[in-house]
């Protein structure tokens, strides 16, 4: 008979809900300001070549020295927030891996191994204290060999190659399967043989060795959440994301055992070990499923496949959440489920959470933001069938709205990129420097990129502000550059920076742009310049507080001299 959920079993549920948003994104406390970091690894910091067709510089009203330190500034708390988020989610990705059946089981028994073989109390929380160490020490050498390996260049470039990024959807598409039940992930058993021997010999030594043969043991349910957090800890582009990752995950699973060693009396409320430790691993194989369409989404985008569209993208998650609601709901069963007699009330009320948010996404399908996932979706303006935009741009454009969008198909790049929320965006520096001369109007520079989520975000959250959109439609020539588009340039755009860098595509074109006029490489980063390209006020990244950023485009409204239009 299936043990009914207690207490513990609903935090475990919550934490899963948590687990596929703490990979996807950073934390929601740390967004405020925090920015993605898309790969310069192939930039230069130089002055581009003026005998090639390539953006124009001018010179800056804004002292260089705070744009310098706006920049740096920006950075270094995007990077700060970014290993924190990755420190949270190998935590949640810890006490997840805790209540997986490989490692459930082994807490009473090592807790009651360290109580037994102890001379004494202060012994028992010692040794248990060693062996969490032990843990730590494991896997974290584990996240810093990643960074020894891969390298931080290429650390920095995972966040959007079209080959990493197929090989992650397929290594999560794997490691789905494998929870799935269909196969399990193992090394080979002579290592663990090899560490069982070495942990007989005692001392803080064999329980290192016993913290290595866990390790080992542990890997067919650790793996794929290990294998997921490095990925993603990877593609955030901190260098030190693997080895942070891999103490946050370390962390969770080492204080349960200093704990229970500390208080041995609460091993008796521990739940039973059962059929609901599957459970654990078959919906963690649908959150690893759902993780997978992130990084197929990412290759699309760049590439302009154009075939793995929003609406397609919420389907395949409408349909993978809605079959996590009826699994929690016992209609759907795998071979190595324990039989369910009945449902709880607790997995009940679960079921239902899951079943809220699948059908929560399929106005999604019609065009609704989503706002609450927006980050973790392709761009609205991807989806074919969509009956939201038009009601945001109603009365929302000036009377010159007629002229821009026959001037609109003119944009360069213009068959490839397509603006968010019907605004008229030009995708070319020069092109769109022409035209607020023509216009006398102020640039908007939207540096931004496909596998940018936090872009999506403000896109999603903060642009469709009623103020906030009126004033980038109305009052600024928006220009977007995406600094990870893989389009080659023209054979004439084509050029070598002074080290002899080549610049061959888009996304290598204002990727230097960024770096070498605002000393800056993480998305979403805004700047505002006058007609003339001259900066108007410091840069900034994302601001999800609609009314402080439309405070930022007011104070550049006002330095060029005009005021907004309301």
């Amino acid at each position: 008979m299936q043990p009914a959920f207690n207490l513990k079993k609903i935090f475990f549920f919550l934490i899963m809900l948590c687990f596929l948003l703490g990979f996807n994104s950073k934390s929601e406390a740390m967004q405020s300001t925090g920015n993605d970091t898309i790969s310069t690894s192939d930039v230069q910091f130089s002055p581009l070549p003026t005998d090639t067709e390539t953006v124009k510089t001018t010179a800056v009203p804004v002292k260089k020295e705070v744009v310098k330190q706006k920049a740096k500034a920006i950075e270094a708390k995007e990077t700060k927030q970014s290993l924190w988020a990755i420190f949270l989610a190998g935590l949640l990705g810890g006490f997840a891996a805790l209540l997986m059946p490989c490692i459930f089981p082994m807490l009473p028994l090592t807790v009651s191994y360290f109580t037994k073989t102890a001379q004494s109390r202060g012994s028992a929380i010692t040794k248990a204290i060693i062996y969490g160490l032990s843990i730590i020490v494991i896997y974290v050498a584990l996240g810093l060999l990643i960074t020894v390996i891969f390298g931080a260049d290429a650390l920095n470039d995972l966040a959007t190659n079209g080959i990493f990024n197929i090989v992650f959807f397929l290594l999560l598409v794997v490691f789905a399967i494998s929870f799935f039940g269909a196969f399990e992930l193992t090394l080979p058993s002579s290592w663990a043989n090899k560490m069982d021997e070495q942990s007989d010999k005692g001392g803080f030594i064999g329980l290192f060795f016993m913290a290595a043969t866990l390790a080992l043991v542990s890997f067919s349910c650790t793996g794929p959440i290990i294998g997921t957090l490095l990925v993603q800890a990877a593609t955030m582009g901190a260098l030190l994301g693997p080895a942070v990752g891999m103490f946050g995950f370390s962390l969770a699973l080492a204080i349960p055992f200093a704990l229970f060693a500390l208080f041995p009396s609460w091993l008796k409320s521990l739940p039973k070990s059962g059929g609901w430790l599957n459970s654990v691993k078959v919906v963690l194989g649908f959150l690893e499923l759902a993780l997978a369409l992130k990084f197929l989404s990412n290759v699309d985008l760049a590439y302009h496949w154009e075939w793995f569209d929003r609406e397609i993208f919420l389907v395949l998650w409408i349909v993978i959440f809605g079959l996590m609601g009826l699994y929690l709901l016992g209609k759907l069963k795998f071979s190595h489920d324990s039989p369910v007699d009945y449902i709880s009330i607790p997995r009940l009320f679960l079921a239902i959470i899951v079943l809220a948010f699948t059908i929560y996404m399929v106005p999604g399908l019609w065009g609704a933001p989503l706002k609450s996932i927006s980050a973790f979706l392709p761009p609205l303006q991807t989806q074919d069938f969509d009956l939201y935009t038009p009601s945001l741009t109603a009365g929302n454009r000036t009377a010159n709205t007629s002229t821009q969008n026959s001037e609109e198909t003119l944009h360069k790049y213009a068959s490839i990129f397509k603006a968010p929320l019907g605004l008229n965006a030009f995708f070319d520096y020069d092109e769109a420097l022409a035209y607020a001369k023509k216009n006398h109007k102020p640039v908007m520079i939207d540096f931004t990129g496909h596998a940018c989520v936090n872009c999506r975000k403000m896109e999603a959250s903060v642009w469709t502000d009623k103020n906030v959109y009126s004033t980038i439609s109305n009052d600024f020539v928006l220009l977007q550059l995406y600094v990870d588009d893989k389009t080659d340039l023209g054979p004439n755009e084509q050029f070598v920076t002074a080290q002899g860098k080549k610049i061959r595509t888009i996304g290598n074109k204002w990727s230097e742009f960024q770096a070498s006029r605002f000393k800056a490489n993480s998305q979403p980063f805004y700047v505002l310049l006058d007609d003339e390209g001259n900066l108007l006020v410091p840069p900034q990244g994302a601001d999800y507080n609609p009314k402080s950023y439309e405070n930022f485009l007011q104070s550049g409204l006002r330095a060029f001299g005009k005021t907004a239009v309301k």
